[in-house]
């Protein structure tokens, strides 16, 4: 099968492929013979990847030390001895709880809240604020947030015209509403896979299969077979990374080159989805009516008391009746190819819906209904089955990740042969195991990563430590980090006290310098003719692919064309100009002033004490204090006090210790 060949062919083949070009290159294929899959993608080498291996419940580590809190820290001390490394002392109280804060809410505490701290010294007083932080509705926003990192979220097509997609805000609330109410994540899975063929499906599970609506759309293709495929392809890949950790989309158009994913597998996986109606930018395709869940549905005929509960909440407003979902057209899919080289036009062998060979031999348990081929539903069900050795490693992982800055796996898409190996499998194990134990709860492994010494650590350096683990690989210490470009964006809005803690809601436009939306090539941002407001959190902000707000695309905002598991973290001038010129901050240091001179009084004092709380949690010192005073007095470019004091409260705003997590 390699090509060139080494040597020159004999002369009977060359007069054999001479003879054929004459007769005008006929071709006449059997269809099994255009699916190669090259010797030794399944090896049992391959197959040994400890990804691939069942999930274990290994024992906890015995240790002789007083700094573990819980059997985390017995897994994390385990390897920190044997390198002859000691954990750091635990942080302060301030640091600690603008830790927590912003880890579950993605805000800066309030003044009232690290009184309230500061005050309690019980032992129990960090869990009571984890339970305070978990119980509040801004927890969904957050991790909302890195959700839709994961899906792809944006609310529109992309490419040139870069049109709406109808109602797709609600997919975005569907998610932080989930969150907040601490949805199993093995029915979270479920509903966003096949929402619309379970049993008991409701409005919500019908909102959750938004999630195949929200990648690219191209709505000129020029090959409009082909752009179906990519459609495929797009939720082929965004599934495999997302809940599986694995890099499924590179065997589409040949075998994984790293893993042992044959081509068939692919296109074995892509058949679950292929009765999925195409993406269409007409209303009618592409928004479901609600409503149909009557009183004729399976639905219907099971639970009518839910079913009028379900419909009494649609009657008010039309728009609310209709979500951005999925919909089969009828229970009998169209067949499945594989491929050749990816292309639509070369048909391989047919395929039939299958999992991945890696994982097991297992045959879907497909039941078609009188609407829906049940595929997408076999398959959601083989994800979320505690036995799946990947589905609770990889979104244990991911929680880890947005905790301690990084994951016990650091490609925390990719659990293949070329992503990073975990430094803890163990403890990576014995959380998985736990996560389905609690449920599938994810406050629950929340409250427990929380509740460790690890946790709590300072992320003060230790020149012993740094030297042996600069990268932190044993968890000696906590990384520090940067807020993201969302959390940068409401914080300075919370300390100007001009944010909008509204949870909820469709999305509004905030203000888009002239100059950038210049840039479009279609100019349709409404601005203050739509739902134009610069107060709401920025996670209810319309997402526009071609037009990204330039304070989050500064800040290394995610990508929105793919899944985006672990965001850039970049340092560049744009950043720093940023924080001194734009618009946005020097409007929020004149509300930051206007609130220190209403909260603190009209004494310099007090006002300068009072912006440091309000941004870094604690009172300044008195050199800091005399420090800001003579900038006030001697500040040269100042024509009034005023000017002067906006300058400092500018300046307070660009302070590190505001801008960063320690």
């Amino acid at each position: 099968h390699q090509m060139p060949p080494t040597r020159k062919l004999s002369g009977k083949d060359i007069g054999v492929l001479t003879d054929w070009v004459h007769r005008g290159a006929p071709m006449d294929v059997v269809e099994d013979e255009w699916t190669y899959e090259r010797p030794g993608v399944l090896t049992d080498e391959a197959r040994s990847l400890w990804s691939f291996q069942p999930v274990v419940d290994p024992t906890v580590p015995s240790f002789s030390s007083d700094w573990p809190e819980n059997e985390i820290d017995a897994f994390l001390l385990e390897k920190l001895q044997a390198a002859n490394l000691s954990p750091n002392a635990q942080a302060g109280k301030v640091s600690l709880l603008r830790r927590a804060t912003y880890n579950l809410t993605g805000l800066p505490p309030t003044l009232e809240e690290i009184d309230r701290f500061l005050a309690d010294q019980s032992g129990d007083s960090f869990l009571r604020v984890i339970n305070r932080l978990l119980a509040s509705p801004h927890y969904g926003e957050q991790w909302g947030r890195h959700w839709l990192d994961l899906v792809r979220y944006a609310q529109t097509n992309g490419y040139e015209r870069d049109a709406p997609k109808p109602e797709s805000w609600k997919y975005r609330q569907y998610v932080i509403d989930s969150l907040n109410e601490d949805k199993p994540y093995d029915r979270f899975v479920l509903e966003q896979l096949a929402g619309d063929e379970l049993e008991d499906r409701t409005q919500e599970s019908l909102t959750a299969t938004g999630y195949y609506r929200l990648g690219l759309f191209d709505d000129e293709p020029s090959d409009r077979e082909q752009a179906l495929y990519d459609d495929l392809d797009d939720i082929v890949r965004t599934t495999g990374e997302v809940f599986l950790g694995l890099t499924v989309g590179c065997a589409r158009c040949h075998d994984h080159k790293i893993d042992p994913i044959p081509q068939r597998d692919y296109y074995s996986m892509l058949s679950f989805f292929r009765n999925v109606t195409p993406y269409s930018t007409s209303h009618e395709s592409i928004l479901s009516d609600v409503s149909t869940l009557d009183e004729k549905s399976e639905v219907g005929r099971k639970n009518d008391m839910i079913l009028e509960s379900a419909l009494s909440d649609l009657k008010d407003v039309r728009s609310e009746r209709f979500v951005l979902s999925v919909k089969e057209p009828s229970p009998s899919p169209a067949e499945t190819f594989v491929l050749i080289r990816g292309s639509a036009h070369v048909r391989g062998a047919q395929v039939e819906p299958a999992f991945l060979q890696v994982l097991g031999q297992e045959l879907p348990q497909i039941r078609p209904t009188k609407s829906s081929s049940g595929r997408r539903l076999a398959f959601a069900r083989w994800l979320a089955d505690e036995r799946n050795p990947l589905t609770a490693r990889v979104i244990v992982n991911r929680v880890w990740q947005h905790h301690f800055g990084r994951g016990i796996v650091r490609s925390s898409s990719d659990f293949g042969k070329m992503g990073d190996s975990p430094t803890h499998p163990e403890l990576l194990d014995w959380l998985a195991r736990r996560l389905v134990e609690d449920g599938w709860s994810l406050k629950k492994l929340h409250r427990r990563i929380m509740t460790s010494a690890a946790y709590r650590m300072s992320s003060l350096p230790e020149s012993k430590a740094l030297q042996a683990d600069p990268r932190n690989n044993l968890f000696w210490r906590f990384n520090m980090r940067r807020l993201s470009a969302e959390e940068l964006w409401d914080s300075v809005r919370a300390v100007s006290g001009t944010l909008d803690l509204k949870v909820g809601g469709p999305s509004v436009y905030p203000d888009i310098p002239a100059e950038v939306l210049a840039g479009q090539s279609r100019n349709n941002w409404p601005g203050d003719g739509g739902r134009a407001n610069n107060s709401r959190r920025s996670i209810y902000t319309f997402v526009k692919r071609s037009l990204i707000d330039p304070m989050v695309e500064s800040f290394d905002g995610a990508t929105t064309d793919t899944s985006c598991p672990v965001r850039f973290l970049t340092t560049q001038p744009t950043q720093a100009l940023t924080l001194l010129n734009s618009e946005f901050i020097n409007k929020a240091a004149v509300n930051f002033l206007a609130r220190l001179r209403h909260e603190a009084g009209k004494d310099a004092t007090d006002q300068i004490k009072l912006a440091f709380r309000l941004t870094t949690g604690r009172l300044p010192s008195e050199e800091e204090v005399s420090q800001g005073l003579e900038f006030l007095r001697t500040f040269p470019y100042s024509v009034t006090q005023d000017e002067a004091f906006r300058q400092y409260a500018l300046m307070i705003l660009n302070l590190n210790e505001f801008l960063f997590i320690d």
